[in-house]
């Protein structure tokens, strides 16, 4: 294995100006970037920047109206946080699904982001929460949807010269968020279909609005289903509904045959989680 020059930034203005200078590969802990080395995910990098010592780019915080988390928060820091638990609890289970202890202690929601596998596991629950991906440079901040971050196979909206600085989620009152894994096992599984599906509703029997379903591992990027959510949007939980959205889904998403999985097998599987979840909402 080639090891690439590594630098390691003591500050984030240090990071920005050496991500201004020449491109570097960013890592956090390092649980992607060591397979991405052994060539295992395309050529490596050829240079490498370290910013696990940036403590800017760490903590919890309610910010507002909005839960922020810095992007070297680790899975472990999630699953321990009472405000994540209160707030976002679909993200600590979302967490508990990632790899073993070690992954989760140094793993990181902002390597999860930045990799954008069309497998990651949190990446649908951002999705579902309307979360909004904070990025860095030396030109400043700005703020990325996160249906808009990822835009293709492994790709994103980052310029070479930013990264991941915080992702932002908005808290809305009355909000209820659902999420689903399924692997090979129970644990320590990449997904074969990843979901989240979150809607507003004052009480039961309320019909449900701001409907929003993220997938993983269903097409070549993490994606909102749109055309499902208008199936659900302004209707009930019911069996009609639960029927009619699994159709839809079944139809709207682009799985592909691989060495985890078939299509069709995908396909078959989101329609029945997405029914299932439907079906427990409504308590039936």
């Amino acid at each position: 294995m080639i090891e690439p020059p590594l630098v390691s930034p003591t500050g984030l203005d240090e990071a920005y100006r050496l991500l201004a200078e020449a491109v570097h590969r960013p890592v956090a802990g390092g649980t992607d970037v060591l397979v991405q080395l052994a060539g295992e995910l395309g050529p490596p990098p050829e240079r490498l920047i370290d910013l696990w010592g940036l403590d800017e780019l760490r903590g919890i915080s309610l910010d507002g109206d909005a839960l922020t988390l810095g992007a070297l928060t680790t899975y472990t820091e999630i699953r321990r946080s009472a405000v994540c638990r209160d707030l976002v609890p679909a993200l600590v289970e979302a967490s508990a699904t990632i790899g073993a202890a070690q992954i989760q202690n140094r793993g990181t929601l902002g390597g999860n982001v930045a990799n954008a596998s069309p497998a990651g596991d949190m990446l649908p629950v951002l999705l579902a929460t309307d979360a909004v991906i904070v990025v860095g440079s030396v030109r400043g901040e700005r703020e990325v949807p996160a249906p808009s971050f990822w835009t293709g196979y492994r790709q994103t909206a980052l310029q070479p010269d930013e990264i991941v600085v915080r992702i932002r989620i908005p808290l809305i009152a009355d909000r209820q968020v659902r999420f689903r894994k399924i692997g090979t096992r129970r644990a320590q599984a990449i997904s074969k279909v990843v979901l989240a599906l979150s809607w507003v509703a004052e009480s039961p029997g309320v019909q449900w609005r701001m409907v929003r379903l993220g997938l993983g591992s269903v097409a070549e990027r993490p994606i909102r289903a749109t055309a499902t959510e208008a199936v659900l949007d302004g209707r009930l939980p019911t069996s009609d509904t639960a029927d009619t959205a699994s159709v839809r889904v079944a139809a709207e998403i682009e799985p592909i045959n691989d060495v985890r999985s078939t299509a069709d097998y995908r396909r078959a599987v989101t329609a029945r989680v997405l029914h299932r979840l439907i079906r427990e909402a409504g308590g039936w």
